[in-house]
């Protein structure tokens, strides 16, 4: 059995990432999934996200983590290492799911039209 090469990282009570997981499974793609409250934002990760990405992608400025924290911490985000030091201490300020694609392609958010487009030809 060959080990999955998609992964989906984000937080299980997610109602966005439990669609996406649904999703996937519908569509028969074998993944990984990556809960970030057990095992944490992996770093280098978060920075190939950001690379692929951009930071403002990643930041969930609409959900209610992001809407939690402090005005001062909030206005300190302003560029890729400000928005690295947050999203790690506070992974549910992460858009989810993050998905790193079999192909090496990353995307952030569901969608499932845009999803069917990233899923490998059968």
């Amino acid at each position: 059995m060959n080990s999955p090469t998609t992964i989906v990282y984000g937080i299980p009570n997610c109602d966005t990432v439990k669609k996406a997981r649904a999703w996937l499974s519908a569509q028969g793609v074998d993944y990984q999934f990556h809960d970030f409250k057990k095992l944490g934002v992996p770093p280098t990760r978060l920075a190939a996200w950001q690379a692929a990405l951009g930071w403002e992608k990643l930041v969930n400025r609409q959900g209610t983590s992001w809407r939690k924290l402090d005005a001062a911490t909030q206005a300190g985000v302003h560029d890729a290492a400000s928005a690295s030091t947050v999203l790690q201490a506070q992974p549910s300020t992460i858009k989810r799911p993050v998905v790193e694609w079999a192909d090496g392609r990353i995307s952030c958010g569901f969608d499932a039209q845009r999803w069917s487009e990233l899923l490998p030809p059968r």
